[in-house]
């Protein structure tokens, strides 16, 4: 795989690309979630699969970020709610995170972990971001409590079915042998 240090145009159009999937997803399948149950599982599904798939696709740092941003920024054009700041947040924080395996998403046991435990620490940051700041509580020791035990594991929940989606979706393509898109 091409590791070079800037963005190729390939990277450039798998973010967006990626970009778009993860804001239809949220804006279908996150929304229905969250309308239905009032619970924000789907939307952390769509963010993470999508981040956990451009990160395999292009295993360069800062994609996963320009996918977070430009996904949530879709998002608000067409559903203008303020949380989807911290689900921008938290795809930043997993692309930092994700340096600990330099942005490597194999079928390895040990990369795969490692992704699923990222995944999962930036699912519950999402969840204590939005919790605390755009859930429209007052800021006080009862809401951080409330992020801290309830919202940040309800959006941890939602970051653990995009690992279980996403984590057999690069294995098959793995073991089909599917080369990423810049290496062919």
């Amino acid at each position: 795989m091409d590791r070079t240090k800037h963005f190729t145009t390939v990277d450039i159009a798998l973010a967006g690309v990626f970009s778009a999937l993860w804001a239809t997803l949220s804006l279908t399948l996150g929304r229905l979630s969250f309308v239905w149950f009032r619970l924000p599982i789907l939307c952390d599904f769509a963010a993470f699969l999508t981040l956990l798939l451009v990160t395999w696709a292009t295993g360069k740092f800062g994609i996963a970020s320009l996918v977070g941003i430009l996904g949530s920024l879709i998002v608000l054009l067409f559903n203008p709610s303020p949380h989807m700041i911290g689900f921008a947040a938290s795809s930043v924080l997993f692309d930092v995170l994700m340096l600990a395996n330099r942005h490597r998403l194999n079928t390895e046991i040990r990369n795969m972990a490692i992704a699923a435990l990222m995944t999962a620490i930036s699912a519950y940051f999402a969840g204590l971001v939005i919790g605390v700041f755009f859930m429209g509580k007052p800021l006080d020791g009862t809401t951080l409590q409330w992020a801290l035990t309830v919202w940040g594991v309800w959006h941890l929940v939602g970051g653990v079915i995009g690992i279980v989606t996403a984590l057999p979706i690069i294995a098959i393509l793995e073991k089909a042998h599917v080369r990423r898109i810049k290496d062919v």
